[in-house]
């Protein structure tokens, strides 16, 4: 945290003979009385706009460009059946979490980025994404590769069921409390948005697990994801927050603009959205 450490000095007035014998002349003159009147005006500090109740008003705080976002990129949420439901969901910027979910919504705009798969050539509704996430998907790949590292797209898009198969899964594995700290309810999954892929990589043997955080193409991943519009959405030490484990395989699509502050401030998607204002 940086301290910002204010010094004030008191100013010194040292009157010599001369000034002493102008001040005497301009007694008779009748100048002295003008001269102090314009000097107390000079020292009068400046008033404090007051507002309709004569109270002094604090001046208005401005927020930074950067902090100012469009209406259109909030999240516009419905109550359905107990849940809250974006309305907006085709949103670029839309918060999914256990909180604010997209019922069965499904882009309409899903392609397959090209960029290495997992399971190959196979069409799998996972190897989709968005298409402006999936332009700046192959961006980041071949920005990775151009410094000798080699991704793998892991899984993308998921559908509303498929995610629900995956949450039964985990339960059954691992139990219900375990299961929901790793797997998003069908509804509130953020692969659901086709704006997020899980990453991994040949040399870590296509693992999507928090030792991948520590690997090369991990850390560039952190490091230069934001240049291409994705942030690391699951960061480590923010459980309480995002209320998920930390994913360093886990990368969602939110703009250059948006994904710059984010990880400029080392905030969340959700701490982002406690600072923006709407415009």
């Amino acid at each position: 945290m940086k301290k910002i450490i204010m010094v004030s000095a008191a100013s010194l007035v040292l009157l010599s003979g001369c000034q002493q014998v102008k001040d005497w002349s301009n007694d008779l003159t009748g100048k002295k009385d003008q001269t102090e009147e314009k000097q107390q005006d000079e020292k009068k500090p400046e008033q404090t706009p007051a507002d309709e109740k004569g109270n002094a008003s604090a001046p208005e705080e401005t927020t930074p460009s950067e902090l100012q976002l469009d209406a259109r990129f909030f999240n516009d949420i419905k109550e359905v059946d107990g849940h809250a439901i974006i309305q907006n969901p085709s949103n670029i910027l839309a918060m999914v979490n256990k909180d604010y979910g997209l019922g069965e919504y499904k882009p309409d705009d899903l392609v397959r980025p090209d960029v290495p798969f997992v399971f190959g050539e196979e069409d799998l509704e996972k190897a989709h994404m968005r298409k402006e996430a999936a332009e700046h998907l192959e961006d980041m790949f071949a920005g990775a590769k151009k410094d000798n590292l080699y991704l793998t797209a892991i899984s993308g898009y998921r559908s509303y069921d498929y995610q629900k198969m995956l949450l039964e899964r985990e339960k059954e594995q691992y139990g219900d409390e375990k299961a929901v700290m790793a797997v998003a309810p069908p509804g509130n999954s953020e692969h659901q948005s086709g704006l997020a892929m899980d990453i991994s990589s040949q040399s870590h043997q296509f693992q999507i697990d928090i030792p991948f955080g520590e690997t090369e193409e991990g850390k560039w991943l952190a490091e230069h994801a934001h240049e291409y519009g994705f942030i690391l959405r699951y960061p480590e030490d923010k459980e309480e927050i995002t209320k998920y484990q930390y994913e360093p395989w886990h990368f969602r699509y939110v703009g250059k603009e948006a994904a710059k502050v984010i990880y400029d401030k080392d905030w969340t998607l959700e701490e982002y959205f406690d600072h923006v204002k709407e415009i």
